[in-house]
Formats: C-alpha cells, structure tokens, sequence
C-alpha cells in the first residue's frame, strides 16, 4: 500500500523479499504529524498515530507492504465495528497495531527517498526535487521559461514569465503574469498575477495582484 500524498525512491523487489510484512519508516526531527513506529530487536513492537509527545522519530512514511491483508482487513472492521477511533477518524496506523497485538510480526525498511506532500511547503519542495531531475521547457514569443520548469504541451502561455520551478499541468492558461516556485492545477487560469510560493487547484481563476496563493480546486479569486 502506498499513501497518495507521498513520493518514493525505493527498491521495492527488496521489501517483497522481507519474508514478513513491513512497514517503510524514515528518522525525522519532528515526527508529530506523523504514525510513528517503535523497534526493538529489528522488530516493530509499537505503532503511535500522530502523538503529542513521539515516542520515537522513526515515522511511518505511507509506505506498507502486509503480507497477511485478511487480517488486516479484520482489523479494519473490528475498529470500525468498536468505534475505536485517534483523534476522531479511524487510522490505519490503529489496525496494523491491532495485527501487532494478535501477533503478526512487522519489519521496519528505511526509506531514504521519501517526498513528502502533506503540506503545502512540503509539497512545493518535492515539486523542486522532481523538476530538479532535468525537466526544461522552451521559451517562445513574449514566453520566457526560466528552468527547471514542466509546461504541459497542452496549456497555453501568454506574454509570461515562468520559472523556475514551476508546474503547469494541462489546460491552464496563464496570460500577462510572472510565476516562480508554483504549481497550477489542471484547467486552471491565470491573469496578470505575480505568483511565488503557490498552489493553484484544478479549474481555479486568479487575476491580479503580487501574491502567495493556496486555492482549493474550482476557485475564484480576482483581486483587481
């Protein structure tokens, strides 16, 4: 199982050769926002969704492979069923500490290469980090593309400055405006706007104004 809202570098043909089911973890400096897990003798022992005070910096990364998905299944229903519940939602981190009590034996793996996008400047730094990897884009009339930056062949750029950093997915059209370190969403408009540090949703309108914006899809903002 891989969680939406992160990217992987890992060799998973490894983790299927475990021999037992596993859980992807990496050492952070504040593990708060996360599942985290606790080892001991190259075992997890204990799994704690999001604590107040982390028993361990080793996060769970959103990265499972679970050898026994009856099981897991079971988990899932006998939590639901009981209404057991952190910080008000049902938690997978919850069910996979119920397999642990019934005795299914988890490894941890460590994972080096992981991008997080939970959060807004986590998500623009992963953006970096993958545009990072050689991603060029040509400039044309009145178009200048300053990169690494990735323009979708079907968007359409007016009298702009783009980049660097920069993801333009298909159908946005920008006109008239400056963007650097942004991405904008599927469909969405953009006019005479200077953007930095954005998050553009899909099928959002902006116009107007120097500005760091975080739109929701199917936004409408105009600032003029």
């Amino acid at each position: 199982m891989i969680l939406g809202d992160t990217i992987f570098d890992v060799d998973l043909e490894k983790v299927f050769n475990l021999g037992s089911s596993a859980l992807g973890l990496k050492h952070v400096d504040d593990p708060r926002r996360f599942g985290v897990a606790i080892i001991q003798d190259g075992r997890i022992s204990q799994l704690v969704e999001k604590p107040e005070v982390p028993p361990s910096n080793m996060a769970i990364v959103g990265l499972y492979y679970i050898k026994n998905s009856q099981r897991l299944s079971d988990c899932l229903k006998h939590n639901i069923e009981n209404n057991i519940r952190t910080r008000g939602e049902f938690q997978l981190t919850d069910a996979l500490q119920k397999m642990l009590d019934l005795g299914e034996e988890m490894v941890p793996f460590t994972v080096d290469g992981w991008y997080d996008c939970g959060k807004p400047e986590t998500l623009l730094e992963t953006n970096r980090f993958l545009l990072s990897k050689d991603h060029g884009a040509n400039s044309g009339d009145k178009v200048v593309i300053i990169p690494p930056c990735y323009v979708h062949p079907h968007s359409e750029i007016i009298n702009s400055v783009i980049g660097p950093f920069v993801t333009v997915s298909e159908g946005v059209k920008i006109s008239d405006s400056v963007v650097k370190n942004s991405i904008i969403g599927i469909n969405a408009e953009v006019e005479r706007s200077i953007l930095e540090d954005s998050l553009i949703g899909a099928n959002s309108f902006l116009r107007g104004k120097y500005t760091r914006v975080n739109t929701g899809d199917s936004s409408e903002i105009d600032f003029n």
